[in-house]
């Protein structure tokens, strides 16, 4: 069986909460044994510790299963370093502006990684006004579609959710540079600068 818990993890925790196995193990009403066999890799908490372990070690049950913290640090405030999470089984799109700890419907979902945009997602960006509109050649059936298409500037960041069967375009008012995404649910995330 995989470990979903990883001993290192409670260990290192542990010891920079300052605690012993023995104070561990008495708030969570365990051994000290059971908690040194977790750290060691011979046992695992039950399920249904999980939450009162994380809140013990100062972590969520995410960053507990993990096995890394999710600090707060103010690096985020710039726009233009947000993450895209899409969940695979509803669809859900979600954002942050620096690193998180992302789940939905039970799944923990990766930050997307954007390449390039090959032939078959090309980018068109046209001038109308004082927004610009975009455009992507790209199947919009039930199956295969452009999910969403995104402008990231330094200050904000503009979502515009596409749907199957739709239209496969979105304008956005470019200010300064900025990146623009756009989501295919089966090739993944592309990114252009503008």
């Amino acid at each position: 069986m995989d470990q979903y818990v990883v001993g290192g993890v409670i260990k290192r925790l542990r010891e920079e909460k300052k605690l012993t196995q023995a104070q561990l193990a008495s708030r969570l009403g365990v051994s000290d044994k059971a908690v040194s066999k977790w750290e060691t890799g011979g046992g695992y908490p039950d399920i249904t510790l999980l939450e009162p372990l994380a809140r013990e070690l100062s972590v969520s049950v995410i960053e507990l299963l993990a096995g890394k913290n999710i600090v707060n640090r103010n690096l985020s405030g710039n726009t233009l370093r947000a993450k895209l999470y899409v969940c695979p089984i509803c669809g859900n799109v979600i954002h942050s502006l620096g690193e998180a700890a992302i789940s939905c419907c039970g799944v923990t979902l990766p930050a997307l990684q954007a390449e390039e945009p090959d032939e078959a997602h090309g980018i068109r960006l046209e001038k109308v006004e004082n927004e610009t509109f975009v455009t992507l050649d790209h199947p919009m059936s039930k199956d295969h579609y452009i999910s969403f298409l995104a402008y990231a500037s330094p200050w904000k960041l503009e979502l515009c959710k596409l749907y199957p069967e739709g239209s496969c375009e979105a304008r956005f008012s470019f200010r300064g540079g900025g990146s623009l995404y756009a989501y295919c649910n089966k090739h993944g995330l592309f990114k252009v600068k503008v």
